[in-house]
C-alpha cells in the first residue's frame, strides 16, 4: 500500500495550487490532508468520505481550500484558493478504512510522504 503525494510548490500569497495523493494498494474509505509547519505539530486540514458526501475541514482553512476524490483513480485532491504564508508547511495525505472521516491524527494508518508548499508573502 502507498500514498504518492503531488502538486506542491512555491506560490505568491493570494494564489492557487491543486495538491493530489493517489493510492495504490487497496481503496480506503476516507481519505484526508494534514499538514505540519517547521516547529508545529501536525494538524488537521481536511477530510473526505468515500462518496464525497461528507468533507470536514479545519477552521483555517474553511472557505479557501476544497477536498475531493475520483474513486476510479483512487485519488484525492486539495485545491487551495487565497493562501497565505501561514500555509506555508509539508502536507501529508492520510487514508483509512473507516468510513466516518475523523480529524485526528491517530485515526489514519496509512500516511504518504509529504509535498511542500511555500507561500510567499
Amino acid at each position: 500500500v502507498q500514498l504518492q503525494a503531488f502538486g506542491g510548490g512555491l506560490v505568491q500569497a493570494g494564489g492557487s495550487l491543486r495538491l493530489s495523493c493517489a493510492a495504490s494498494g487497496r481503496t480506503f474509505s476516507t481519505m484526508a490532508w494534514f499538514r505540519q509547519a517547521p516547529g508545529k505539530e501536525r494538524e488537521f486540514v481536511s477530510a473526505i468520505s468515500w462518496y464525497g458526501d461528507r468533507t470536514y475541514y479545519g477552521e483555517y482553512v474553511k472557505g479557501r481550500f476544497a477536498i475531493s476524490r475520483d474513486n476510479a483513480k483512487n485519488t484525492v485532491y486539495l485545491q487551495m484558493n487565497s493562501l497565505k504564508p501561514e500555509d506555508t508547511a509539508v502536507y501529508y495525505c492520510a487514508a483509512d478504512q473507516q468510513v466516518q472521516p475523523t480529524t485526528k491524527r491517530g485515526g489514519y494508518a496509512y500516511w504518504g510522504q509529504g509535498t511542500q508548499v511555500t507561500v510567499s508573502s
